[in-house]
């Protein structure tokens, strides 16, 4: 009987104390927040100020706490939203993530848990771990040029290096003082005493500490007589075209810098184009094949639309061109017999004025089922395509110029396909030039015009043999060229073509009697770099003798007499059509990897715009040629930004052009500014002075040598800083084998 009441008993607090449970919650009888739960009666709140900080191999994490908080979750994720995995469980408000790899991003979040629950994520927070900087290396490359009462200094750049110290001696070896700490891989150390000579040593520095000396260099500035002087007369000037900035296939280049001016749709893929189809065919290039090579696309002109926006849209002029030979690709169906040429089952005919064979208006969707293409209905479509644009009108903000086909000397050869073996002669061609640039200007009155686009001196000079031309005579191909299209141009009311274009890969071959175009090595010999970087003398130069050639045909072919080619077209023009102007739409001039490529190239340009040509586009070769691109940076961006030359040549003769040329220009947009592009062609330094142009205010210097471009990409000049000039005359020092680009402003 006891033993039932002390159950009741029992019973009877169980459910007095069951029933006080249920009444205080699942958080114990406690009316508190403390209790004996562990945790209080809730999930805790969301941890907040979660930081990470980045160490070496490790990530820290710190957090506040959050009420209510017995632990936490640490999550990870290596993509920013996660999904996150947890990876610890600390109970306290930091954590230090060790299993991490440098480089890699983390993102983070941290959730608080207690024996009621977790709460939600935290915001995120993400860290990068990375291995402790280190002092850069010592620069390598120094280089001290001495100057007036100056040294100019240059040095390769240290990997990591977020500025430098210069430091100088008059003594060698030292001890040095600091005197400059510029944050570019050059300085231009003023203010010194002519006669002495200067020792320095450059130091890289970054958030980790400075480096060692570089090697040492020495120079002594000296007030030297000059070894060339130039003469500038700013009242013989001629406007710098903006289109002689250019290169082929621009938008298909890489490593080009996006200040060029020009491009152009040209090579032997387009004879034989059909613009209603895209079928093009490749010609000698690639087993005559008929495919779709410029495009796979069939609306009509697609290539050359595809291109021309292109250019719109990167703010350049566009050069395309327009068939003349005859015939174009019918198919898209692979190689084209030329046992017996041409296969007209294979192509189509060229007609170029339409309303002469159909009464059909023009359409952008021509069929393609019929016999002809024409050329008129070509140009039409393509205005149709950028209406509004005025593409082809007097005044575009990005004009696109025609070109009338390409290379036609060589037409059986590299066009066996459609021409046959037997050329085109100088009077059919003729013929065709006219009738077909009646047919655009008909359409376009304002289109220009580039013809006859020449493969090289013996089209230009005889029509591939067919002419009996003489050195000095007029009976070259231009001189019958020029009085056929000035008759009929004053027939017709205006000029048929605007631009005489001709190509020109030069001539110039070493004693092995390989072509310099072929010379790809990073070293040359002191000759072969002279053959390169005096090739663009052969365009103007009247005392320009091809010495060292080992193969000067064209020298020769002129009786031994300098090419000066531009001359002598100049010359023809002025005589028998005045007012037309003259365009280089292929040259190459080799030293792809080299810095004898570089001054070729920048001479070039130079050459173009002190001689006034109209239009200018380099043909990229195969392989590298980033030295060759880095002539074009002595004009355009020379400052790594948007600096250029002057719209303006200022006339400038070198009193030793086989040495030192220097370009002069002026900038209309910017009146007192003066930009000189200074070229030393020769195997050591040059004192050059610059005389007659009035000079005021600050010299910003940029240079390339084979010092400075070493192992640079893009090659490009660099900084030497600045120097006070004022008055007509200045004279700097100028490396062996370097362009320099002078801005004064």
């Amino acid at each position: 009987m006891a033993r039932s009441n002390t159950t009741k008993t029992i019973t009877a607090g169980f459910l007095y104390l069951l029933l006080v449970l249920l009444q205080a919650g699942c958080g114990g009888y406690s009316n508190g927040g403390g209790g004996n739960g562990g945790g209080g009666s809730n999930a805790p709140s969301i941890p907040s100020g979660l930081t990470a900080s980045a160490a070496n191999a490790q990530v820290n994490l710190t957090w506040n706490a959050s009420s209510s908080a017995t632990a936490y979750y640490v999550k990870r994720s290596t993509t920013t939203g996660g999904p996150y995995t947890q990876i610890a469980a600390p109970s306290t408000t930091s954590y230090a993530d060790n299993s991490v790899t440098n480089g890699t991003k983390y993102y983070y979040v941290v959730s608080a848990y207690n024996s009621y629950g977790q709460s939600a994520n935290s915001a995120e927070v993400s860290a990068t771990p990375i291995a402790p900087a280190t002092p850069p290396a010592a620069p390598t490359g120094l280089q001290a040029t001495a100057g007036n009462g100056q040294v100019s200094l240059i040095w390769m750049a240290s990997a990591g290096a977020t500025s430098y110290h210069v430091k100088r001696s008059t003594t060698s070896g030292g001890p040095y003082t600091q005197v400059a700490a510029p944050a570019t891989t050059s300085d231009a150390d003023t203010g010194l005493t002519n006669g002495t000579t200067y020792y320095y040593v450059v130091s890289a520095l970054n958030a980790a500490g400075e480096s060692a000396n570089s090697s040492q260099a020495s120079a002594s500035p000296v007030n030297a007589t000059a070894d060339v002087t130039i003469t500038v007369n700013p009242l013989i000037t001629k406007p710098i075209s903006p289109y002689i900035y250019g290169i082929n296939f621009y938008s298909g280049i890489t490593g080009v810098l996006p200040l060029l001016t020009f491009d152009r749709a040209g090579g032997n893929r387009w004879t034989a184009y059909n613009w209603e189809t895209n079928a093009s065919n490749a010609g000698s290039d690639y087993i005559y094949n008929n495919d779709n090579y410029l495009s796979s696309s069939n609306v009509p002109a697609e290539a050359v639309r595809g291109f021309i926006a292109g250019d719109q849209a990167t703010g350049v002029a566009s050069l395309v061109t327009f068939q003349l030979q005859g015939l174009v690709s019918a198919d898209e169906n692979g190689p084209v017999s030329v046992a017996n040429p041409p296969d007209l089952t294979r192509f189509k005919t060229v007609v170029d004025k339409k309303s002469t064979v159909s009464a059909t208006p023009f359409t952008i969707t021509p069929p393609t089922t019929d016999a002809n293409v024409y050329m008129d209905e070509f140009l039409w479509a393509l205005d149709q395509k950028f209406t509004g644009m005025g593409i082809f009108g007097a005044n575009p903000a990005h004009p696109t110029f025609v070109s009338l086909d390409n290379e036609p000397e060589l037409w059986n050869s590299t066009h066996l396909e459609v021409q046959g073996s037997t050329a085109v002669t100088s009077d059919n061609y003729i013929t065709k030039t006219i009738n077909l640039s009646k047919a655009l200007k008909d359409q376009f009155p304002n289109v220009v015009i580039f013809g006859p686009v020449h493969y090289g001196f013996q089209g230009i000079y005889n029509w591939q043999g067919e002419l009996a031309a003489t050195p000095s005579g007029t009976n070259w191909f231009p001189d019958k060229y020029l009085q056929a299209l000035k008759s009929a141009s004053t027939t017709y009311g205006k000029p048929l073509v605007d631009v005489y274009d001709f190509h020109w890969y030069v001539e110039e071959y070493d004693s092995n009697g390989t072509r310099i175009l072929n010379l790809t090595s990073t070293t040359l010999t002191d000759a072969q770099v002279q053959l390169i970087v005096q090739s663009p003398r052969a365009l103007w130069d009247p005392t320009f003798t091809d010495a060292g050639n080992s193969n000067p045909w064209i020298y020769q072919e002129l009786g031994s007499t300098p090419i000066n080619l531009l001359g002598r077209l100049q010359a023809k023009i002025n005589a028998e059509n005045p007012g037309m102007k003259i365009s280089i739409t292929e040259y190459e001039n080799g030293g792809w990897n080299h810095i004898a490529g570089t001054i070729a190239q920048a001479d070039n340009l130079g050459i173009f715009g002190s001689q006034g040509l109209f239009a200018a586009s380099f043909w990229p070769p195969n392989g590298t040629y980033s030295y060759a691109l880095a002539g074009f940076r002595a004009y355009r961006g020379f400052d790594g930004a948007n600096a250029t030359f002057g719209d303006t040549s200022l006339q400038a003769t070198s009193s030793s052009v086989q040495n030192v040329v220097v370009y002069a220009s002026t900038d209309s947009t910017t009146p007192g500014r003066t930009v000189f592009v200074a070229i030393n062609r020769s195997m050591s330094a040059q004192v050059t002075a610059i005389n007659g142009q009035t000079l005021s205010g600050t010299a910003h210097l940029y240079q390339m040598t084979a010092a400075s471009t070493q192992g640079q990409n893009p090659v490009a000049p660099v900084s030497l800083g600045t120097m006070p000039v004022a008055g007509s005359s200045l004279t700097i020092t100028l490396p062996a084998l370097s362009v320099t680009t002078i801005d004064i402003h």
